[in-house]
């Protein structure tokens, strides 16, 4: 057992969320994290073959085949005296829902940027989540050993897209077939770089004479101007800007060969902010719940079915805000005001758990159980603290789905519902008639459903183009939702917990409904738990 306070324990969580657009290297940073955090003995590559591809971070069948992140997941790991929780989002677009609800359980986000593409469309719509949020970012700028941009370029997009002051803590010594390493700026030192070497050499100093047998007179001019010119032309780093929010360290390297990694471990454990007090309502009063509270709370931002193919489990995934957990404590869930004893509660080590004995505020947790946690639930001792809850967002894409086998209908029903209930589509059953409709904002979201329906439920479906092409949330007095139901009862359905939701055949119709109806509000989104 551990004999700190639980304010002291929260001090020395990091929980950090890793976002970046597909094919940036996430993945393989993440995996070089835990290897750098002393979690694992070797890093195994997304795109390597065979066993070798068997990635800690990607565990689910569609991930390994296509060599993508569908699904966030969390790790946790002791190091150099600081326990990190790496959350791992899915970078493709498609999966942006999970990712923002996995971004409301981290205190800072590490952005990773491939240093030939800079800033691209998804990075953007993850940073704007951060920002949405507060979530202090620290970038990692990958593949310098490829060919890249030009890094006052990367620094120029960072602060005028992002409307982020770069602060570079290291310098780039060449890239692509000469990268040589790079400058620390805040110890005048080069980092040297070795392609093929395991490891790489140790840090020269900048006005060392040993500097020569490593770079060319040009490359050392080339990098000390360099180093030279961004001090001068950037701000200097500051923590309080960074966790405010203004500002990004920057810091360059190449995830694959294990360069730089290090180093943004040390840049995480130095600078991103432990769990913050977290507002809260308690009775429907506003309060503001610290990392240090006696109580226990927490809240579930995520649902997870079947990652033990061999037992059909359901794991809630919690976010701890305040207290000392123990395992046996009884929890009680705030919106049903149920009771439960959480008697096998779970660290996470990707696909591998061990089981919690304790946890603290920044520590995110495994919850087995049946259908009682619900995304977006709140969990305390009393069971009247409530947070703010996730968000669903309006699907960009909605189709029928219909299984092969009409003998298996009820299945059906029980597999959508397992599936919406983790975030994976939405699903809506109509007033009238008996198809569902499932909602996603991608179409991998659908192809992602088709190969979990037929691995974990043994069920063939068909999505089929459905009459709709939008939906929204209704919000007003009693009467007026009731009154615009009964004049549209062929475009109403509900969702997974009984909100009443206007299917509509185009963009036009909710305009047209919106102008008709000034009494009912028309919602993309709506919060959950």
């Amino acid at each position: 057992m551990s004999l700190n306070s639980p304010a002291a324990e929260a001090a020395r969580r990091r929980t950090f969320a890793i976002i970046s657009h597909p094919d940036a290297g996430k993945t393989t940073l993440t995996e070089n994290l835990l290897l750098a955090g002393g979690a694992i003995r070797a890093a195994g590559a997304v795109r390597a073959r065979g066993e070798q591809r068997r990635t800690r971070s990607d565990w689910m069948k569609i991930e390994r085949e296509r060599g993508i992140s569908v699904s966030a997941s969390a790790m946790t790991f002791d190091h150099a005296g600081l326990m990190f929780n790496l959350l791992d989002t899915p970078g493709h677009e498609d999966f942006s829902e999970d990712t923002y609800r996995t971004l409301t359980a981290a205190d800072a986000a590490v952005m990773v940027l491939d240093a030939a593409k800079g800033i691209e469309p998804q990075t953007l719509k993850l940073f704007e989540v951060c920002r949405l949020r507060d979530i202090p970012i620290i970038t990692f700028i990958n593949k310098m050993d490829r060919e890249a941009l030009d890094p006052y370029a990367l620094l120029d997009e960072i602060a005028s897209k992002l409307a982020l002051d770069p602060a570079p803590l290291y310098w780039p010594a060449g890239s692509g077939g000469r990268f040589k390493g790079m400058i620390d700026l805040r110890h005048d030192v080069l980092l040297p770089f070795e392609r093929h070497a395991g490891s790489h050499p140790a840090p020269l100093a900048l006005r060392s004479n040993a500097l020569d047998s490593y770079l060319s007179p040009d490359e050392r001019e080339e990098a000390e101007e360099g180093a030279m010119l961004v001090k001068e032309a950037s701000k200097p780093f500051d923590p309080i800007s960074f966790v405010e929010g203004h500002m990004t360290p920057v810091l360059f390297g190449s995830a694959l060969r294990h360069f730089g990694v290090d180093q943004l471990l040390e840049t995480l454990g130095a600078f991103a902010p432990p769990p913050r007090a977290v507002a809260a309502t308690r009775g429907g009063e506003p309060t503001h719940v610290a990392p240090g509270d006696d109580e226990v709370s927490g809240f579930v931002f995520k649902i997870q079915a079947n990652m033990d193919p061999n037992h059909r489990d359901r794991v809630a995934f919690v976010r701890l805000t305040s207290g000392r957990f123990a395992r046996g404590m009884k929890l009680k869930v705030q919106n049903t005001g149920r009771q439960m004893s959480v008697n096998a509660p779970i660290l996470f080590f990707a696909s591998d758990r061990e089981l919690a004995e304790e946890a603290f505020a920044g520590d995110v947790m495994g919850i087995p159980n049946h259908g009682v946690l619900r995304v977006g639930d709140s969990l305390s001792q009393s069971g009247t603290l409530r947070f703010a809850g996730l968000p669903n967002f309006a699907p960009e894409i909605l189709r029928r789905v219909r299984v092969t086998d009409p003998l298996k209908a009820k299945h059906l029903k029980k597999a959508l519902e397992g599936l919406a209930e983790e975030g994976v589509t939405q699903l809506f059953r109509p007033a009238i008639g008996s198809d569902f409709v499932v909602g996603a904002v991608g179409q991998l979201q659908f192809e992602v459903m088709a190969d979990r329906l037929g691995g974990e439920y043994a069920l063939d479906v068909v999505f089929e183009p459905a009459p709709y092409a939008e939906a929204r949330w209704l919000n007003g007095a009693k009467a007026d939702v009731e009154d615009f139901a009964s004049k549209h009862r062929g475009a109403m359905a509900t969702d997974i917990d009984g909100q009443v939701v206007f299917l509509a055949k185009s963009a036009w119709e909710i305009g047209y409904v919106t102008e008709r109806f000034p009494k009912v509000t028309f919602e993309r989104t709506r919060e959950r738990g």
